[in-house]
């Protein structure tokens, strides 16, 4: 994998297929405990079905990027308008296609509504957040009480390495904080003027259709939806091919559209 650096962070990132001057470029962003290699296969096989070109990166705190110094409860909002422009930027990616799962999604949604509609092609989420729900803090707390007493550090570990506690700590006391409870990013939805493809799992432990709903009422721009039975919080995973299909149906509209 290649590195560079953003604000004083050096980033670890994969590109894939096609460059920016050849073809679109899929950009994924993670989960809030993702890493590249959690993505597994599944970027390389869109890129290859679609033809596109992927980008996919370590955000910083994670897998082989520089460890966190902190994560406030801004993180995501300096994700989307900070870090994720100026990268975008440093490869010369000019109309990105964002992929973005979980807090990638959310970071994705963000980014889309805070002025960069003209240089930003489509949106696919999967199981984004736009507020906080008790589930979802009920379902991270569980989490972290179960860390240290199951397999769960040593999974994660596999992937964030001797870093892991310190990125474990911080997202879960972000997020389990007082301050994060009011954190709402509905705002920005009436700003994305791209379109947008939004999935969801209807046994997602970490959100409800609650969070769909407001995206597609808020939304001024075209937005498809895709519900899916038997599917917790990671789509790509439990409903490996139907997301498949779908995104390189949406790509592939979108590209027809003019």
């Amino acid at each position: 994998m290649t590195t560079l650096t953003i604000d004083g962070c050096r980033l670890e990132y994969l590109w894939l297929g096609a460059s920016p001057r050849e073809a679109p470029t899929i950009v994924f962003l993670h989960e809030g405990l993702g890493s590249i290699t959690q993505w597994r296969d599944f970027p390389s096989e869109l890129c290859a079905r679609t033809g596109f070109g992927g980008l996919v990166y370590n955000r910083c705190g994670y897998g082989g990027s520089d460890p966190l110094t902190s994560l406030p409860a801004t993180f995501m909002h300096r994700e989307a308008r900070d870090v994720l422009p100026r990268l975008l930027d440093a490869l010369e990616i000019g109309r990105p296609i964002l992929f973005g799962h979980s807090d990638g999604g959310s970071i994705a949604l963000i980014y889309a509504g805070s002025g960069h509609p003209s240089h930003l092609a489509a949106l696919i989420v999967e199981a984004p957040h736009v507020f906080v729900e008790d589930l979802t803090v009920a379902s991270i707390a569980a989490l972290r009480d179960s860390y240290a007493s199951t397999k769960l550090r040593e999974r994660l570990a596999r992937h964030h390495g001797e870093h892991v506690d310190r990125l474990f700590t911080a997202w879960t006391d972000t997020w389990l904080s007082d301050d994060f409870q009011q954190w709402n990013i509905e705002g920005y939805l009436s700003h994305i003027t791209c379109p947008a493809l939004v999935i969801q799992g209807r046994d997602d432990e970490y959100g409800t259709m609650k969070q769909v709903e407001a995206i597609a009422r808020d939304m001024k721009a075209g937005v498809e939806t895709m519900m899916l039975d038997n599917c917790g919080h990671a789509p790509h995973v439990d409903c490996r091919d139907a997301v498949l299909e779908a995104s390189v149906a949406f790509l592939h509209r979108m590209r027809a559209t003019p």
